[in-house]
């Protein structure tokens, strides 16, 4: 049996896809109609194919990541069969589900291209273990990382993802403060409990230029930081460092693209920002030669200055009529399928952080 991250990465997007389908979760009410009916029903009269491509490529990585960590965990059972019986059973639990949703509709449709998705991305990964580049992988990932960089590197999988939720600060991840607050004063309204909440004194003010550069140099050096702890010699590491920084660039630009369109996928790109980027270069090769402990250090201090600065700064306006565009637009077929990453994802990185320095194990580095 081997150690995989497979595993916390099937349990995430599974968590995801629960989210997505049953968003929502509002209006749960019986209609009094027997829940394997949709089963029989006649095929829906109008789909898209983005409805169908959506269906399908929303459960492949699932069956992907799956049949991966069978195959590596419990290489006796049958990977494909036993994932594809798994990824059809969530799919006919979450379209039973929806039965009960007003917002939603079980189709049959949907649960046959989501076992099918499913079934792609069993058989790839089979593939891909039959034909040995797995194995490549395996020698590749010892080669490169270190022995227990299985959280690290499924935090550094996620990030490009969660930049594709728009943040009123290009790469400033986790500005929750704001809209929290918010969100619970509506929850609260005609109840008594809405007096119990704090009141400021001063509102928030957007952030200064400064601090924007700050902010972003953070976003995009916090993942180089991790890469880094955990990345074996310094070639490498300059290595995971310009591919991370592309990433950055890239998925950003794409959710620029999907908000507003392709022609302004780089007007984020501004001078401040680019001045940021600037200087997230510059500090991040020196501390290529920093070692492990010291560079979660700076992590969980950066990470922790970035989230101050940025929850208490306000969102501006336009910021506000730009995320009602993006829930209301082509997104919203996601149901806030990548929103939650973007909010979540520097704290759960700070969670982790936590955990590997107060943990005593020390690790060894090979340099």
């Amino acid at each position: 049996m081997q150690k995989t991250a497979a595993w916390p990465l099937a349990g995430i997007y599974a968590a995801l896809i629960i989210y997505a389908s049953l968003y929502p979760f509002e209006g749960w009410r019986s209609q009094g109609v027997d829940w394997t009916a949709f089963l029989v029903a006649p095929w829906p009269r109008y789909w898209t194919g983005f409805d169908v491509l959506s269906n399908v490529l929303g459960y492949a990585p699932l069956g992907f990541v799956v049949a991966l960590a069978l195959q590596r965990s419990a290489p006796a059972l049958p990977a494909v069969s036993v994932t594809l019986a798994i990824g059809s059973l969530l799919a006919l639990a979450m379209e039973s589900l929806q039965l009960f949703l007003p917002a939603r509709v079980p189709s049959n449709l949907d649960w046959c291209l989501n076992s099918f998705g499913t079934f792609m991305g069993a058989g790839s990964a089979w593939i891909l273990e039959r034909f040995g580049f797995l194995d490549r992988w395996s020698r590749f990932r010892a080669n490169w990382f270190l022995p227990d960089a299985k959280g690290s590197l499924v935090l550094i999988a996620l990030w490009p993802i969660a930049l594709l939720f728009p943040a009123p600060v290009p790469m400033g991840l986790g500005q929750v403060l704001e809209r929290a607050e918010d969100a619970l004063a509506l929850r609260l309204q005609e109840t008594p409990w809405l007096d119990w909440l704090p009141v400021r004194e001063v509102e928030l003010q957007p952030l200064l230029p400064l601090y924007e550069v700050l902010c972003v140099s953070l976003g995009q050096l916090l993942p180089c930081l991790l890469a880094f702890s955990l990345v074996r010699h310094w070639h490498q590491k300059a290595v995971s460092w310009f591919l991370l920084s592309a990433l950055g660039l890239l998925f950003t630009a794409l959710s620029a693209a999907l908000t507003y369109g392709p022609a302004h996928a780089w007007g984020w790109l501004s001078a401040p920002v680019q001045s940021a980027l600037v200087l997230a270069a510059l500090l991040a090769w020196p501390l290529m030669w920093v070692k492990e402990k010291t560079l979660q250090v700076l992590a969980l201090v950066g990470l922790v200055l970035q989230l101050t600065l940025l929850n208490n700064a306000s969102a501006n306006a336009y910021f506000a009529l730009t995320l009602q565009n993006w829930e209301q637009g082509q997104f919203i077929r996601f149901h806030g399928l990548i929103q939650w990453l973007g909010w979540l994802w520097p704290f759960v990185l700070l969670v982790y952080l936590m955990r590997r320095l107060s943990s005593a194990r020390p690790t060894k580095m090979t340099r």
